[in-house]
């Protein structure tokens, strides 16, 4: 995995010093205030992350080279068509571990620090949570493995995919014409980190945002809604462990409140807010209740 390593060897530093630079011009082109509180905490996250990135193992690890060692055939990165099918296979895969991850609070636990910031900005882009090798995230693409492709490819094509999504996260880039019928855009990762009701669980897509329109998830961004970031109850905190942990301390909490199996499981693998009185602040609920996402506590 000596690939995926340099990479975000390399990258951090750069992406870290673009998103410093968009900061910088934004402050004194004097668009906004910016969050520069937020922005540290940001960076807190991803040294913090690349710091864990030590640890030897996942809770998918051994599942994925036991997918490898029983694949059905092997395929090496010696032509176009093995790289379009990587490419292809990981967007798909892809797709599906970012919806589960909208859907499921196991793995929103963690996720959920990605979307902690209350504006946008390329240090959003690195604020991706401490705990994801601990909810075993890798299980979504080791059926890449089974099929062939080697476990460090996959993670190589994962740790490039998530590198293109970084310049996603600006908001002063407007719409890109024909490009937004095929390719994630910045207009269309606006509308996915957007609280607005009509956004919520949309255009989970990471390079294409194909597979959003043929499942049914894209939202299109409008004119006449402006996106409005955070999570629907806002984290205000700028504590970075707090910010990594605060998901899985609500969960903590109402796994030792529940009182059957049905209620743990609910709260472990049912949506976030999901209660077992079915008066959660899910996104079901909150569209059937037509309600605003609920002010900062």
């Amino acid at each position: 995995m000596e690939s995926v390593g340099r990479i975000y060897f390399y990258a951090l530093p750069i992406v870290i010093l673009a998103a410093l630079a968009e900061g910088l011009v934004l402050a004194r082109a004097g668009r906004a205030a910016y969050d520069w509180r937020a922005f540290l905490c940001s960076v807190a996250d991803a040294v913090g992350r690349r710091l864990l990135g030590f640890v030897p193992i996942g809770l998918a690890t051994p599942v994925f080279a036991l997918a490898y060692e029983h694949r059905v055939a092997t395929i090496d990165l010696d032509g176009p068509l093995a790289m379009l099918g990587l490419f292809v296979g990981l967007e798909f895969f892809y797709y599906w571990y970012h919806r589960v991850s909208h859907r499921v609070r196991w793995f929103w636990a963690t996720h959920a620090v990605h979307h902690s910031p209350n504006e946008l900005n390329l240090s959003a882009a690195f604020r991706l949570g401490w705990t994801g090798r601990i909810t075993g995230v890798t299980i979504f693409f080791t059926p890449l493995a089974l099929l062939g492709f080697h476990p460090a490819a996959v993670l190589t094509a994962f740790a490039l995919n998530l590198l293109y999504q970084f310049w996603l996260h600006a908001t002063w880039i407007p719409r890109l014409g024909w490009l937004e019928f095929v390719f994630n855009t910045p207009s269309h990762h606006r509308v996915h980190h957007a609280r607005n009701l009509a956004y919520l669980d949309a255009n989970y897509g990471g390079v294409l945002i194909v597979f959003d329109r043929l499942f049914g998830t894209f939202v299109a961004e409008r004119e006449t809604e402006p996106c409005d970031y955070g999570l629907i109850t806002r984290v205000t905190s700028y504590n970075p462990v707090y910010i990594a942990f605060h998901a899985w301390i609500d969960l903590g909490r109402d796994l030792l409140a529940a009182r059957s199996l049905r209620e743990v499981t609910g709260y472990l693998f049912g949506p976030p807010g999901w209660r077992p009185d079915g008066r959660g602040l899910t996104t079901r609920n909150l569209r059937q209740a037509a309600v605003t996402p609920m002010p900062a506590e």
